[in-house]
């Protein structure tokens, strides 16, 4: 049980449905990691938490479950994959601890699909990219001080 004395929903605005975000590419960070068994229980996945960290939707969250522990190899290849991808774009190639991932920013491609079982639109990453710095361009003029339209 959770205490949750001093809690009044009268002066708290309660929360809206969320619809699914719209296909698109978001700024968004892992924020938790979680191993958990599968529905068979013959294996276990990595349960990842994003947030989106910019624009329209932030603060909005997204799951993906990779299957890392499973008895089908395809299922463990695609999630291997996966994994491999999002190391990469976050730059932690060899982690020893799903910790290693949170807090690191990445560009996630999100698309919408129907669930087979509700037939109701949800959401599905199915990308991750390095996010891009704003690469600035200082000349070695302007670097030593001079304007940069002073002739060199």
């Amino acid at each position: 049980m959770a205490d949750l004395s001093g809690f009044d929903a009268n002066t708290v605005e309660p929360s809206t449905d969320f619809e699914p975000l719209p296909a698109d590419k978001y700024e968004a960070i892992i924020t938790e990691s979680e191993f958990k068994p599968t529905k068979a229980g013959t294996g276990r996945y990595l349960q990842l938490t994003f947030q989106v960290i910019e624009g329209q939707y932030k603060n909005r969250f997204l799951w993906a479950r990779l299957n890392l522990q499973n008895p089908n190899d395809t299922a463990v290849k695609i999630a291997q994959s996966e994994l491999s991808a999002i190391c990469r774009a976050i730059g932690v190639t060899t982690p020893r601890d799903s910790v290693e991932l949170h807090n690191l920013p990445l560009v996630i491609r999100v698309r919408c699909k129907t669930r087979t079982d509700t037939g109701e639109m949800t959401n599905e990453i199915k990308g991750y990219a390095k996010k891009e710095k704003v690469a600035v361009a200082v000349s070695a003029q302007t670097a030593a001080g001079a304007p940069p339209w002073s002739p060199s």
